[in-house]
């Protein structure tokens, strides 16, 4: 619920780094336009259209289970939430590294911090057209990576996903084509450099 607001509004999330740290994995420009103009035509949107149906700011869940057959629910409701777990899971280049504990379970799920990295990127590299690839963490606590199309995410009710997200990387050609061109391979391989790992760790360690 930290996305949402007590006035029916959801919120696009403020950034605790500038839009230029990113660099030169993200270049500013790419990160300016996929903030400021991208996910905040999604949050806007997604505002107006719970105003026009009487939904309030509630849990996402809440949200993504009265989609029903409303696609401009699903995709502006979806880019608002899905850019913010996105935007909060990112930080300075090689700043935040990956703890001993956070390893490990990443080695119980995948054999290995490289297997994930792989399993991962095919994940991303593999997604034709736009769309997500995700970290979940499932009851039992294991972890599983899967990829999801558009603005869908695991909210909703028709993508069967029994996981909670903690890690996920952008897809669609906004989020890297300036920079990458059509090379989405060289910008996964490098957003490995960006990731937030202590917001990952503290995901995967909430109740």
């Amino acid at each position: 619920k930290k996305y949402l607001n007590n006035n029916k509004m959801v919120n696009q999330i403020k950034l605790n780094y500038s839009l230029s740290d990113i660099s030169p994995v993200i270049d500013e420009e790419t990160m300016n336009l996929h903030y400021n103009k991208h996910h905040a035509a999604y949050t806007k949107n997604t505002n107006a259209i719970l105003d026009k149906i009487n939904i309030s700011g509630e849990d996402p869940k809440e949200i993504f289970s009265k989609i029903g057959n409303n696609t401009s629910l699903r995709n502006n409701g979806g880019g608002w939430w899905n850019h913010n777990f996105y935007f909060e899971s990112l930080c300075k280049p090689d700043t935040k590294k990956l703890s001993n504990s956070m390893k490990d379970q990443l080695n119980k799920s995948f054999g290995s911090y490289d297997n994930f990295v792989k399993e991962f990127s095919k994940a991303a590299s593999t997604k034709f057209g736009s769309g997500w690839a995700w970290l979940g963490k499932k009851k039992d606590g294991s972890l599983e990576i899967y990829s999801t199309s558009n603005q869908d995410n695991c909210f909703m009710k028709d993508i069967k996903i029994n996981s909670t997200p903690i890690l996920c990387i952008d897809v669609w050609e906004h989020a890297y084509y300036l920079n990458y061109k059509n090379n989405r391979m060289d910008y996964i391989k490098n957003y490995f450099r960006v990731i937030n790992w202590d917001i990952v760790e503290s995901r995967f360690n909430e109740k």
